[in-house]
């Protein structure tokens, strides 16, 4: 899988019609309109997400790793 930092997964959720619903501290939580899910992604400078922590915003998010 593809190391991505918490900014590069909100311009990937933004990319995909996610719209930020609120930011509390260094967590930028993103809605889905069509779904209503909501995605948290900590977003801490440019540091690469954990692979845990990428694996469950795709799998809140409905990504796959070909949408990477």
């Amino acid at each position: 899988m593809k190391a991505l930092s918490g900014k590069q997964m909100c311009r990937l959720l933004e990319r995909r019609g996610w719209t930020l619903a609120r930011v509390n501290g260094s967590h930028s939580i993103y809605r889905d309109a069509a779904t209503g899910r909501r995605a948290v992604v900590p977003v801490h400078g440019n540091h690469d997400l954990k692979p845990g922590t990428q694996r469950g915003i795709m799998r809140d998010a409905g990504l796959t790793e070909d949408d990477l």
